[in-house]
Parts: structure tokens; sequence; C-alpha cells
């Protein structure tokens, strides 16, 4: 099931919406702040979200801009009832995908998220093999080879750490926290201390040596997965 994520403050808009979207495939979240829509997103995973830029809190340009930025994968379509170019130039370069006008036509939003979301599980489907020079990872199958002296070697690695590393491998050259790390490989509930995610990178890079530099640190912040393609 697909997990749509919609901040925005009408409640009219979330039951067209909704009612637009009722679906067994897909699964609406609502959120009318942009600090519950941060809430929302620090606690799950979503497939795609339907954005308002006019919050009570604020603009969503900024939670646009920051959403983007922590996952690049992740599609944002703008929804807002202006239609003036430099508003979608600013929406487009912080990171939407889309950009639709209220007031839409709910066939229209329906066709549009469909064919996004079948676009992108082709692309993940795809992507189940990662290359890069340094390393190759089959998250099918659960495998991960290094380049060591000429010559990719398996590497064997628990769990959690594929779990880790496929969470970096996703996201190439985002900085991503250890409070986002925590929430998405943890989860919000298992009480485990950010500090610990650096125990377990730790383990994680001393058996990616050789190439243990793919997974960089980010002083006061988190960590960064830089190959080379």
């Amino acid at each position: 099931m697909k997990k749509i994520l919609l901040i925005e403050d009408t409640k009219e808009i979330y039951q067209m919406v909704d009612q637009c979207l009722s679906s067994a495939l897909t699964s609406l979240d609502w959120a009318q702040t942009l600090k519950e829509a941060e809430q929302k997103l620090a606690q799950n995973d979503f497939d795609l979200i339907l954005l308002d830029l006019e919050l009570p809190d604020g603009n969503g340009i900024s939670l646009c801009s920051t959403i983007s930025n922590k996952n690049p994968q992740l599609p944002i379509f703008i929804l807002t009832s202006h239609d003036n170019l430099s508003e979608k130039v600013l929406g487009f370069s912080a990171g939407a995908e889309d950009y639709i006008t209220k007031p839409f036509d709910p066939m229209e939003l329906k066709a549009r998220i469909e064919a996004k979301l079948k676009k992108a599980e082709l692309l993940k489907s795809a992507s189940d093999v990662l290359n890069w020079k340094e390393v190759k990872i089959d998250r099918t199958g659960q495998i991960v080879q290094v380049l060591d002296s000429g010559q990719y070697v398996k590497v064997d690695l628990t769990s959690l750490e594929f779990k880790l590393l496929s969470y970096f491998a996703a996201r190439p050259n985002a900085v991503i926290d250890r409070e986002t790390l925590l929430n998405s490989i943890w989860g919000k509930d298992v009480h485990v201390y950010p500090r610990s995610v650096d125990t377990h990178v730790s383990k994680l890079r001393k058996k990616l040596s050789p190439v243990s530099h793919i997974v960089e640190s980010v002083h006061g912040t988190g960590y960064k997965f830089c190959p080379t393609n």
C-alpha cells in the first residue's frame, strides 16, 4: 500500500483528496500545519507528498526544500490557489515535481498521482541492484561487494548494518542526521540513544574497509554517502 501525506489546513480539500484517492492501494494521512507535518514525516515513510503553500504556521516552500534535501526520491506535489509563474519557479527550485492549482479536478489529481507512483515503483524495481565504483549492493539478495585491490569481494553484514547501508545508498550525497536515522532504522518507539548510531555506523565502516570513505561523517550532524559514480 502506498502512503500519501496531505499537508493542507482546509478540511474540504482533505475530504476531496481522500475521496478521489480512496483505494485499497493507497493510504492518505493528513497534517494541517508545518509542525504536524514535520512530526509525521519523522515518524513515517511516505511515497508521495501533497503540500499546500499557505499554512497556519508558515509557508510550505521551506518544508518542501527540507524534504527534498533529506529524501530527493520522495515526490512532492504542490497544491495552491496561486498560479503566478514566480511561485511555480520557486516551488520547482525547492524540489517539487508537480504543481496543481486550486480548484482542481479530482480525477486529474488522481491520474497524476497514480502515474507518479507507478513511475516511482518502476524506478525502484530497476534500482534493486545499486552499482558504484567502490561498492555493489543487491538489495533483494542482501549482498554487498566492495572493491579491494581491483576485485570485488563480498562483505558479510548484519541485518541492521545492511539496513543502514541501504538507507544511505538510497540517498547519495544527502546529509542524514542521527535523529532521522534513529526514526527510520530503529523506529520512534525504540529507545536508542542518538550516539548509539555512531557505534553502529563505525562497525559498518570497518566492514566496508577499504572503501569505508564512502560513508562520510558530517561534523555535528550525521552522515553522508559519497560513492564515486
